[in-house]
């Protein structure tokens, strides 16, 4: 899913409505209601229900200086921080093991800055030697190959199940190499992007400074560097173009990459990595970006490529250095191309950092203390609930076949849950976090990272492990494993305790936000094309799979005709298969919460009923409002339509939805049936 982030009464029917609520006197819980304090009556739910459901607290709440963006996952970050950092200082006070101690060292060596600003550049001395060493582009390569591992440079091999058999993990690259978050930034001529473009260039230069080039020397590099990354950007294949698991799956032995991208060889770069066995097949997602790179380590200068390297390596080091580097490199990417007007205190940006390092090992202290039984078990029965509504409405479909239909229930039977936290916890024994410097233990974590990585080479797929830790607001269905993952993070309310929690709330939240959502997601554009067992493989007959593709265009187009910011619209292509997993989780969460005592009843809270408050419930999961700069970035590189959109799209084409809030032709949320998306 990943969380980043109209129907009908008429404005006489909406004074009726909101003064009906208003004289509502049913009793509340004795802190203020989660959904009804977000409300900004002066808004009519049929014409704009984001702006109705959350119009009022975001009026109440302005982005914070040092944040892009702000609503429900920074209010559950926040008091994921203050509860990380209590389990950090206690770890400082009292270590009482290998974790706590680890956790303890990770955290003092962070929050050390004198130490950190004493040493600037001095961590990354060593690898920029023998950046300066390198003689000729088969040292480069090697070299390259070798600091990918902390920098990413040229390409992005990673270890991962095979698509095509899901019980086989496989050594795989992909496109990458870019400074820039998106190949459309090197091309695109709105004018926010043209203005980062244009800043790009000088920010390299900024930052290759730090490395010891004098100004006039760094700006002629970072003018090369910048000619190098768009060479590589106009072979790296859009967004939209990446959602397409068959055409990014080229299987085929080291030597046919050999062929196809000869001026590098890659059973050296795969050996420099580490990998030793297990290798003499990869998997090639964008061919055609490694021809480009093999052609640019001929074509380009070596010095040219060196000055790549330094950049690439300063730039992903950046926040762990002084401050005047980490401030330098949040000019570029926080504040010009987020918005954001200052960084984050250094606890914080610590915290973020030890998340990634070893957030699993927090996880294991963080649910002790804030996920219990109950709450899982509530979670779990959720799962159960949904699966049975999605059961239920693949049985009902009319544009299916049977014989797809039967493997579509099968699929859905096996879909794994994964609820709150692992059975099995990572051994982060090995990894060598203690008493040194901040830059060490993040090299260390790196270190273990990427060797716990290449040890998956040759082994049976782990399929209890977990690619999230418990503390995430986030969740995922991972297609290979056929698996939804939940961590426990994901069900909090921000000033809530669970069982405050009244189920059309839940419904909604958790419920079509979260479970449905990432349920759905195994039977979205690309999701479906995985069967049952988590291998890339069709099991729809060729009239399904077209019917399904008919329905998809309808909301492709919907998005597309929806702007974000200036003339930027959605990607509808691009987005696809977030928008189908918004709309089924909503569809699924609704059809389960009907079977509910609370549905049933139809007794209201806080002045409004429980149908009201499922579609409340569902929006919380996306409160949210962001700066335009960073809403302009995420046209460009998120998969997930901004929050309002998660919301108002998909509530158009839910029939209850209309219903509920007498949604009539002429409200800005209504649209024709014949328009309506139907899929699920």
């Amino acid at each position: 899913m990943m969380k980043y982030l109209f129907t009908g009464i008429g404005m006489a029917s909406m004074a009726c409505f909101v003064a009906c609520n208003q004289g509502h006197t049913d009793s509340q819980t004795s802190s203020p209601d989660a959904l009804s304090v977000n409300v900004d009556s002066t808004v009519n739910p049929a014409n704009d229900f984001f702006d109705y459901a959350n119009g009022g607290w975001i009026k109440r709440n302005p982005i914070p200086p040092e944040y892009s963006a702000w609503g429900i996952g920074n209010l559950v970050q926040e008091e994921l921080y203050k509860r990380l950092r209590t389990i950090n200082e206690h770890a400082v006070e009292k270590p009482t093991d290998d974790i706590s101690k680890k956790i303890a060292a990770f955290w003092k060596s962070g929050m050390d800055s004198a130490a950190i600003n004493a040493a600037g550049i001095k961590p990354l001395e060593a690898d920029l030697k023998a950046i300066d060493a390198v003689t000729n582009t088969q040292e480069l390569v090697a070299l390259a190959a070798a600091q990918n591992v902390i920098s990413g440079a040229m390409c992005s091999p990673y270890i991962g199940q095979d698509a095509k058999n899901s019980e086989v993990m496989a050594l795989q690259f992909y496109q990458g190499g870019l400074g820039l978050p998106d190949r459309d930034y090197y091309f695109n001529t709105d004018a926010r992007t043209t203005k980062i473009r244009e800043a790009y260039p000088a920010h390299i230069a900024r930052m290759l400074q730090f490395t010891g080039m004098d100004s006039s020397a760094a700006k002629a590099a970072a003018s090369n560097i910048f000619k190098l990354e768009t060479l590589l950007a106009k072979s790296s294949r859009k967004l939209e173009a990446l959602r397409d698991p068959e055409a990014n799956y080229h299987k085929m032995p080291v030597t046919e990459l050999n062929k196809i991208a000869g001026n590098i060889d890659w059973s050296n770069f795969i050996r420099q990595q580490g990998i030793t066995a297990h290798a003499d097949t990869i998997i090639v997602g964008q061919p055609e970006f490694y021809t480009a790179l093999s052609n640019a380590i001929k074509s380009q200068p070596l010095e040219t490529w060196k000055n790549y390297l330094k950049w690439q390596l300063i730039a992903s080091s950046a926040q762990g250095l002084s401050d005047e580097i980490a401030t330098a490199d949040f000019e570029f990417y926080g504040k010009l191309m987020k918005g954001q007007e200052k960084q984050k205190p250094r606890w914080k940006r610590v915290l973020e950092t030890e998340e990634g390092a070893m957030g699993e090992a927090l996880g294991q202290l963080f649910v002790k203390e804030f996920f219990n039984a109950t709450a899982k078990k509530r979670y779990e029965t959720l799962v159960e609930d949904i699966r049975a509504a999605l059961k239920v409405r693949i049985e009902n479909l009319t544009w299916m076949s049977d014989s797809t239909k039967q493997k579509a229930l099968y699929k859905l039977s096996k879909i794994t849950k994964k609820v709150g936290y692992p059975d099995k916890w990572k051994d982060f024994s090995a990894m060598e976090i203690k008493e040194q410097s901040y830059a060490a233990n993040i090299a260390a974590a790196r270190k273990w990272w990427h060797h716990y990585q290449l040890n998956k080479l040759g082994k049976p797929v782990d399929r209890n492990e977990w690619d999230m830790t418990p503390q995430t607001y986030n969740a995922y269905y991972n297609p290979s494993n056929n698996e939804i993952v939940l961590p426990a993070g994901i069900f909090t309310v921000p000033g809530k305790r669970d069982e405050e929690l009244d189920d059309a709330l839940v419904y909604g939240y958790a419920g079509a936000s979260t479970i449905g959502h990432e349920i759905t997601h195994g039977f979205d554009d690309e999701g479906r094309q995985f069967d049952a067992a988590g291998n890339l493989k069709s099991w729809w007959t060729k009239d399904d799979e077209a019917k399904f593709n008919q329905r998809a265009a309808v909301m492709i187009k919907q998005f597309d005709g929806y702007v974000v910011v200036d003339s930027l619209h959605i990607n509808g292509k691009a987005t696809l298969g977030e928008n189908i997993a918004d709309l089924g989780g909503i569809l699924l969460g609704w059809d389960a919460f009907q079977k509910t005592e609370q549905f049933k009843k139809g007794a209201p809270i806080a002045g409004y009923t429980p149908a009201q408050r499922y579609f409340m419930g569902y929006s919380l999961g996306w409160l949210s409002h962001t700066k335009k700069e960073d809403l302009a970035r995420r046209v460009l590189v998120d998969v997930h339509s901004p929050a309002k959109f998660r919301v108002n799209g998909p509530f158009s084409d839910v029939d209850a939805f209309y219903q509920t809030y007498n949604v009539k032709e002429g409200n800005g949320m209504w649209r024709p049936d014949s328009l309506r998306v139907r899929i699920w």
